[in-house]
């Protein structure tokens, strides 16, 4: 499951990348103010990186998380992803990269409570019209790659923080992205449940797959293998280890 990530990754930017990001500038109206969330951002992010995004509340990192993910779009600048240039697209176009390119995982889970773990990992392909059969053979596959065999046809109700996040990383990884993107995906559970989903991700990056976490915890970020901090809407600084 965790090896087709690589695979669908294949698409890339005219210099090579998988993400590449110049000059980004995202600028939000409040009332008769406006907010410049970003300032002309530039970060490139090649095929099987595994990245953190830091920095303090206001710094931005949500809002390039959202950026990244095609769920808004930038006032300036270019964004390309998988060799599509993405920045201008149009709602439904950003939906259809969004459900081929990029799988997602949230800090609260985003579950359907009245439906089984197999259907909530089932929904994007459900989405993305494919074939029943196919379907719940994929969200069996995805289940069984987290660690949740046991647990396919229980209901978030019937399960821990840590097994539902399960359920979230299983749907994220149904589609065979060429990113999964997670946003605090440890803030809602103990350190030890959250050393475990850590090392989910680790294994899917393990694999081929490219990870970009957004985080303010640094023991998470310790994980990955990159760490751009942002600080009023620019990037601070950009390690690799």
């Amino acid at each position: 499951m965790f090896k087709n990530g690589k695979q669908n990754g294949n698409g890339l930017s005219k210099n090579g990348f998988l993400i590449e990001i110049r000059e980004l500038t995202k600028t939000y109206k409040v009332g008769t103010e406006e907010v410049h969330a970003l300032r002309g951002v530039d970060m490139t992010i090649k095929s099987n990186e595994y990245v953190a995004i830091m920095g303090p509340s206001g710094s931005g990192k949500s809002t390039l998380m959202n950026l990244i993910g095609c769920l808004d779009t930038p006032s300036s600048g270019e964004y390309t992803l998988a060799g599509e240039n993405v920045g201008k697209l149009r709602d439904h176009q950003l939906a259809d990269i969004r459900n081929r390119r990029i799988g997602f995982v949230f800090q609260t889970f985003n579950l359907l409570p009245r439906a089984t773990c197999l259907h909530n990992v089932e929904l994007p392909l459900i989405y993305a019209g494919r074939p029943s059969a196919e379907r719940k053979e994929r969200a069996k596959q995805a289940c069984i790659a987290v660690g949740l065999e046991d647990r396919m046809h229980h209901k978030p109700n019937e399960m821990s923080g840590g097994q539902r996040q399960r359920v979230a990383i299983a749907r994220a990884l149904v589609t065979n992205p060429s990113i999964i993107l997670a946003d605090e995906p440890t803030g809602n559970l103990d350190s030890k449940t959250g050393a475990e989903i850590m090392d989910i991700f680790q294994k899917i990056f393990d694999q081929g797959n490219t990870i970009i976490l957004v985080t303010h915890e640094e023991d998470v970020a310790r994980h990955t293998k990159r760490i751009v901090r942002l600080r009023d809407g620019k990037i601070e600084s950009d390690q690799v280890k």
